[in-house]
């Protein structure tokens, strides 16, 4: 039968509940404070290895920016009339300056039919061609109005490049057909065969002398000149003219009133690959000082004060970080040269001017001390990836602090059913010690009566 957890013994009058308790959390007492402080320990090292791994992960982010020379090494390409084209160039444009005069833009083609003032229109099949392109548009009775066979044009399979409309003019309804792909080349034919000859109105095939619909606007490739020299285009995005570079015309330049386009190194984004780079390097400086510190007033120790992974890495860092690489050809072959130095508080300084110098200069000899097999990029990126990679250093760290918590939690856990049986057992045996006194008592309140009769009885003879 289970024992009966009573707040107040019924014999003996005791606090039981209370007395079993005290009992059961000062025999757990040091284990429990054990674990504990044990958890908290593990927890403030997840985390303090948590944030470290991030900023060694945000440093390491900045790196292929570094090392990749043509991500580096970029350019920049600028139109002086913003209004006649713009302009992007690719690293393997070559910096330089050139004449641009627009003549003409691309154009597309465009189609409009004469005015159909019957609802429908007829039956057959359009074949559209563009660009060497032809597409079969089936034309029945579910689609042979205006807005029937633009629709049927527009969802067509294979559709060549073309876009059909339907305008309400005072003549009545008409059919637009509007080419989405400029250039000469792309010129729209329109031919019909079958059904019922009523989609003859819609042929527009002017090598055969029948043209029903009417050209609005003729297809055309950019004409424009470079340096003096002309050049077409089948699109207003024009490549390959200059190498790497693309230039979007936006429209023609007065006549014999050229704009200039310059081609030249885009210092903005190595400077930003620069800065990027000794932000987040900063940035994990401050990370490892907080975590790592030692407070005199309080005398504790961050979390991961004198933890040799730590220490470690950074002493790596350092020493890579104030190398010189004498295969870097010219001026710069280190970071001091470049514009880059440490300060006593073990975090770097940049000077914007010494690292604009050094780019304008010698940006060759920039690339080959950062980007590059052997650059610094690519040396501290294999020294970050020892630590960050899957199955790293701070993987394998982080799987022992997590089998730590879990035997922690097991402890924890054993603990708590050791302490319930405990305090099962305690109450048990109160409850029998409680039991026992109230039979006593009864036992004593039983003589106690018999004596008192006997007494009272004693009383009444002699009073007799």
């Amino acid at each position: 039968m289970a024992s009966t957890i009573q707040s107040s013994g019924v014999g003996s009058g005791l606090d039981i509940a209370s007395i079993v308790a005290q009992l059961t959390t000062a025999q757990g007492n040091a284990q429990t404070k054990q674990l504990t402080a044990r958890k908290t320990d593990l927890d403030a090292q997840v985390s303090a290895y948590g944030t470290f791994r991030a900023a060694l992960e945000a440093l390491q982010a900045t790196l292929p920016a570094l090392k990749d020379a043509n991500k580096f090494q970029g350019r920049s390409a600028a139109v002086a009339d913003i209004a006649i084209a713009s302009a992007s160039a690719e690293a393997t444009a070559t910096p330089a300056q050139y004449t641009l005069e627009v003549q003409t833009l691309a154009k597309a083609a465009s189609l409009v039919s004469a005015p159909i003032l019957t609802g429908t229109v007829g039956t057959g099949t359009l074949s559209i061609l563009v660009g060497g392109v032809t597409a079969q548009i089936t034309i029945d009775g579910t689609n042979n109005t205006l807005a029937g066979i633009a629709a049927a044009i527009n969802s067509a399979v294979g559709n060549p490049g073309v876009s059909a409309s339907v305008i309400n003019t005072a003549g009545g309804a008409r059919l637009v057909l509007s080419g989405t792909k400029t250039g000469a080349i792309n010129g729209i034919t329109v031919t019909q065969s079958g059904g019922d000859g009523g989609l003859a109105p819609l042929v527009y095939d002017p090598a055969n002398g029948n043209t029903q619909l009417t050209q609005s606007q003729a297809p055309q490739d950019a004409q424009f000149t470079i340096n003096g020299f002309a050049a077409t285009s089948a699109s207003n995005a024009v490549t390959g003219v200059i190498t790497g570079v693309t230039i979007n015309l936006l429209k023609p330049t007065a006549l014999n009133t050229p704009t200039t386009l310059s081609v030249g190194y885009d210092q903005e984004g190595a400077t930003s690959a620069i800065k990027n780079f000794v932000t987040a390097y900063n940035a994990l400086i401050t990370s490892v000082k907080a975590l790592s510190s030692y407070d005199v007033a309080t005398k504790t120790g961050g979390t991961l004060l004198g933890n040799t992974t730590v220490t470690s890495l950074l002493g790596k860092l350092r020493q890579l970080l104030s190398q010189t690489i004498t295969s870097s050809a010219g001026g710069v072959q280190s970071l001091t040269d470049l514009g880059v130095t440490s300060n006593l508080q073990g975090t770097l300084d940049q000077s914007e001017s010494k690292v604009t110098a050094a780019l304008t200069g010698n940006l060759n000899s920039v690339t080959s001390l950062l980007g590059g097999k052997n650059g610094l990029a690519a040396q501290l990126d294999t020294v970050l990836t020892q630590y960050t990679q899957p199955g790293g250093l701070l993987d394998t760290i982080s799987k022992g602090l997590r089998s730590g918590l879990a035997d922690v939690s097991v402890k924890q856990r054993a603990l708590e059913l050791r302490l319930a049986t405990y305090s099962a057992t305690l109450t048990k045996q109160f409850n029998a010690m409680d039991a026992a006194v109230a039979a006593l008592k009864q036992t004593q309140n039983f003589l106690n009566q018999a004596f008192n009769s006997i007494n009272g009885t004693k009383n009444s003879s002699s009073s007799g």
